[in-house]
């Protein structure tokens, strides 16, 4: 009986000598330096650091050979180059732009430059971040603004002209069309309502995007099941379509529904900016709606 005692209160010494805070003695993985932690908090805030990779999207950027000098050479990134974050400086005396990026394209071809100007010029080597700079190019949204309206007026002044099957107005027996449309309308009002009230978790999306909705925050997570949904029902509404039309006419419906949608991102995306989307969105919701179940009702007393 006395010895299982003492195994017992050896254990116990044990497992409470196990369990002593050594303070001050840390992981290896916590032990970081000065430089690391810089780094990471300036990762936090501007969302890259050293070794991100960006592609030359601008016609050139030149580089200065050294700092603090700042002396600018015949020394050029051109456009489509890429590039790699080496270094990252802050010069106080900078009154334009106190951060400083020292890109490499190459061993021989490396130089600095202000974060301000490298930016505009540059895109995340990253399919999706080039994605969202072409959809969010502000001349090219305009511009396609203008074009699809006009151009999505006239398509369907002469579909009805024809009489042929146009989604909201002579539609065909599915919801499908109906869905993708407002689906496209409501990503695109999400689309501007994070640029508005989340922009740096979108800023930190463009510098690390994710097809993965679980992996995001939830807003984010939400827009891009949106684009999953875009792309599921879009696939079903050909498979509809193909399936309730003769061949002409389903090409001409569908001509007609890619107008409609890319009004829709338009419209949407650009008035939620002022606010008015999310009145326009309700009412399109509402006006959808009364149109399928029109078209259906109609369809069911044929």
């Amino acid at each position: 009986m006395r010895q299982i005692k003492v195994y017992i209160s050896s254990l116990l010494l044990l497992l409470l000598t196990s369990c002593y805070n050594h303070g001050q003695r840390t992981p290896d993985a916590w032990d970081l330096t000065q430089h690391q932690i810089d780094s990471i908090s300036f990762s936090t805030t501007h969302h890259y650091t050293q070794n991100y990779n960006f592609v030359v999207t601008t016609q050139s950027l030149p580089l200065s050979d050294n700092l603090p000098d700042m002396a600018f050479d015949s020394l050029y990134v051109v456009r489509g180059e890429r590039i790699v974050v080496a270094e990252i400086q802050i010069v106080p005396t900078d009154s334009v732009d106190s951060v400083w990026v020292k890109v490499a394209r190459d061993q021989v071809t490396q130089g600095w430059i202000r974060e301000s100007e490298l930016l505009k010029g540059v895109s995340p080597d990253d399919p999706i971040s080039q994605f969202i700079d072409i959809f969010s190019n502000t001349h090219l949204l305009i511009f396609l603004a203008f074009c699809t309206i006009v151009g999505g007026a006239y398509a369907m002044r002469w579909l009805m002209r024809r009489k042929a099957p146009i989604v909201h107005f002579n539609d065909i027996d599915s919801f499908y069309p109906t869905v993708l449309c407002l689906l496209v309308a409501m990503s695109a009002t999400l689309y501007a309502s994070i640029q508005m009230f989340g922009a740096e978790s979108w800023r930190h999306f463009y510098y690390h995007p994710s097809l993965n909705p679980f992996a995001l925050p939830l807003h984010l997570g939400i827009f891009v099941s949106s684009v999953w949904a875009i792309i599921i029902v879009g696939l079903a509404t050909l498979d509809d379509v193909r399936h309730h039309l003769p061949t002409t006419d389903a090409i001409l419906y569908l001509a007609g529904l890619g107008a409609v949608c890319a009004v829709d991102y338009v419209v949407f995306s650009i008035f939620t900016l002022y606010y008015i989307g999310y009145v326009l969105l309700v009412a399109y919701v509402l006006f959808a709606v009364r149109r399928v179940i029109r078209a259906t009702t109609t369809t069911q007393w044929r």
